[in-house]
């Protein structure tokens, strides 16, 4: 997906007015009244592996992406077994938002905490399809999201609080703002290999950049 449609519409425009969504209700409500807080929330990154891997991996991605999709189905996971699980690289995943639903389903990936993210996103990426429909119907979009986290432990009080957060999505949409501009960054999946930036690609490419550098 390219920058193009990044966020200029509906998503930011909300966040912009400080309105996020009532997940119970289908209409929205103020940010203020969503939360009371006098400070910006940090907004961690998500890490796999070891702190000190010899190589550096950060990938760039959409929750909406299909490209995102297809990358999580067939590089990630051996990408996974061969290098992330045994030390030699450390995996930084950068959440990209392209329209409000992908933040949305970041919301709720990131309410489970880190024990719970890469479960959460494996559902999501899995059943992209299915979660987000047509794309037309937001609410029918938000209960998929909410019977996803439901899925992972979450309980209704637990995506009520994270999906009504507007200084938290206020937070990430920042930071993925920088993020992208860190590294010119236009298109999703991005790759970024020890500061250097590659397009998406598959496995079998993967490991040869990969082998090379180790």
């Amino acid at each position: 997906m390219n920058r193009r449609n990044f966020l200029t519409t509906t998503a930011m425009a909300m966040i912009g007015a400080g309105l996020m969504i009532d997940p119970r209700s289908g209409g929205f409500v103020s940010a203020a009244n969503a939360q009371d807080a006098t400070d910006a929330p940090v907004v961690a990154d998500i890490v796999l592996g070891d702190p000190d891997a010899p190589i550096e991996l950060i990938e760039y991605a959409s929750y909406t992406c299909p490209h995102c999709a297809n990358f999580h189905g067939a590089v990630f996971e051996p990408l996974k077994a061969d290098y992330i699980d045994t030390g030699k690289v450390k995996f930084v995943y950068r959440e990209v938002y392209f329209d409000k639903f992908g933040l949305w389903a970041a919301m709720v990936a990131r309410c489970g905490g880190d024990m719970r993210y890469f479960g959460i996103q494996k559902i999501l990426y899995e059943e992209q399809r299915d979660w987000i429909g047509t794309g037309k119907d937001t609410m029918a979009i938000v209960e998929n999201l909410r019977t996803i986290g439901k899925r992972a432990g979450l309980t209704d009080e637990n995506l009520d609080e994270c999906l009504n957060d507007g200084a938290m999505a206020e937070a990430m949409y920042q930071k993925f703002t920088e993020e992208m501009e860190e590294y010119g960054v236009d298109a999703t999946p991005t790759l970024i290999i020890d500061g250097v930036k590659h397009s998406n690609m598959s496995y079998a490419d993967l490991k040869e950049i990969l082998d090379a550098k180790l």
